[in-house]
């Protein structure tokens, strides 16, 4: 585990902030009531930002303020006369996993320098294609699904048997699915939690060798934050639904069509992203409460001031 004390500003309040969510999360795990869950974890998570010295806004939040009357997209976090950092969060990405009590429900929050995060909040999903550091130059969201495992496997110096994976279970991404099988790869399973699978699947040694298919925009941005710490490979093309959401990434700039590289998510810079298990996962295990209360929670700690992931033990 690392020492907290080789951590700087954002990274020990985007600590703190993650594990408030969590532990606030934690007394609802396996509560049946996911929003009840979400909004524990956003009270917890605001409250604690607002207690910080710095400054920043909510690129990628809860939605627009609205609809989200917290950690709103928008909304000015911190107490900070300045304003240095873009904040992604999502206090609790997989609510319907905690509410149900089963794996892979996680905190996650990120910070970017001002200006940097991809802000195209009102398109909702992304197809995406993500990878360690050994796809860069390999992969690309172009090609066909078999000739990016040929590739991988590959670069990896493994047989595409023994490729890993992920795609997110939904009836938009059947057809993916079943392409990944017909070319020999295993698939991993997963619901909910697009965040961390990517996140996952860019992490060296993490048992996942690719994340493919839609899944959120948001959720996307957040993980690039990640995946520019960790040199890994992403690329993305936005998946409106419906003409207004064509016409918002209009507005913004992107073209539905555009295919979107590592850099074109979050620049290159100082960033930070920090993953607090809830339910036990990929990335981080499950907080744990003994028997006088004391909470533990595991937390996945990336900065790029910093070399390689951290896991930190956090008790509160």
């Amino acid at each position: 585990m690392a020492e907290e004390q080789a951590f700087s500003s954002p990274t020990v309040e985007l600590i703190e902030a993650c594990v408030a969510a969590a532990v606030a999360a934690h007394p609802l795990v396996g509560s049946g009531d996911k929003m009840a869950v979400d909004a524990v974890a956003v009270d917890a998570m605001r409250a604690s930002f607002n207690a910080f010295d710095f400054g920043g806004i909510v690129v990628i939040g809860e939605g627009a303020k609205d609809e989200a009357p917290m950690l709103f997209n928008g909304e000015v976090l911190g107490r900070g006369e300045t304003r240095d950092w873009d904040i992604a969060v999502d206090p609790i990405d997989g609510t319907r996993l905690a509410a149900e009590g089963v794996p892979g429900a996680v905190a996650v929050v990120a910070a970017s320098e001002f200006g940097s995060m991809m802000n195209c909040p009102d398109v909702y999903f992304m197809h995406k294609l993500v990878a360690g550091p050994a796809a860069r130059g390999v992969l690309d969201l172009d090609l066909s699904v078999a000739e990016n495992l040929h590739r991988l496997a590959k670069s990896l110096c493994k047989p595409i048997s023994e490729l890993t994976v992920a795609v997110i279970y939904k009836k938009m991404n059947y057809e993916l699915i079943e392409q990944v099988q017909a070319a020999g790869a295993r698939w991993h399973r997963f619901d909910e939690g697009d965040v961390a699978m990517a996140v996952a699947a860019a992490t060296p040694g993490s048992g996942i060798d690719l994340m493919i298919g839609i899944g959120g925009n948001p959720e996307g941005v957040l993980a690039a934050v990640a995946v520019q710490v960790l040199g890994g490979f992403m690329q993305g093309r936005l998946a409106p639904r419906n003409d207004a959401e064509v016409d918002s990434a209009l507005a913004r700039g992107y073209s539905p069509e555009q295919k979107l590289e590592l850099d074109d998510l979050v620049r290159p810079g100082r960033n930070v992203f920090v993953l607090a298990g809830v339910t036990s996962g990929v990335l981080a295990d499950e907080v744990n409460v003994d028997s006088d209360g004391v909470a533990r929670v595991e937390v996945f700690v990336l900065d790029s001031t910093i070399s390689g992931h951290q896991k930190v033990l956090r008790v509160a």
